[in-house]
């Protein structure tokens, strides 16, 4: 269990909680109550709430959108592979959101949705705000040139003509949130 890491299981219904916890110790992760390496909550039950502050990087398994955004969010179906990578990007810095169909994300297929890297996301969440190339910069501390060279990027992965294009479908396919 070198690799594994100290995982808080939350949930209200005793038997997902059971299952949970199977599906992370078959991960090799080790279940814990004391200070964990990530904190795992089950939200299909509408009486779960999300702690205020947690101890650690938040998975969060949820059919709908949450305030207060988690490191991680996963449906509730996610098979054990899912949960696993998720716990380990969440502990390593990273934001993990699961695939929702397609359809309702507004691309036509699985393979339609748009891989963008942070900063492409960052540029577009910017574009959301109403900045400018200018003023995206400063923000971002890297030169104009660097933005519209993310911007065309953009663009073309969104199939956009427009910043409001681009950002339109950025927040229908989930892609950003503003």
């Amino acid at each position: 269990m070198s690799n594994g890491l100290r995982i808080r299981v939350h949930a209200t219904d005793p038997v997902r909680r059971l299952g949970l916890a199977a599906m992370v110790e078959h991960a090799g992760h080790a279940l814990t109550e004391e200070t964990p390496d990530v904190e795992l909550f089950d939200m299909e039950q509408a009486s779960a709430q999300l702690p205020r502050e947690a101890e650690a990087p938040v998975v969060v398994l949820s059919k709908a959108p949450l305030a207060g955004t988690p490191a991680g969010l996963l449906t509730p179906d996610a098979s054990a592979e899912q949960l696993d990578a998720a716990l380990r990007a969440v502990f390593a810095g990273l934001i993990v959101r699961s695939s929702a169909p397609a359809e309702t994300r507004g691309f036509a297929s699985t393979e339609d949705i748009p891989l963008l890297t942070p900063r492409e996301r960052e540029i577009l969440a910017l574009i959301g705000e109403g900045l400018s190339n200018k003023e995206m910069a400063r923000r971002l501390a890297i030169s104009v040139h660097t933005v519209k060279f993310h911007m065309e990027a953009l663009f073309t992965k969104l199939d956009a003509t427009s910043r409001a294009e681009a950002v339109a479908k950025g927040l229908r396919g989930g892609v950003i949130e503003l």
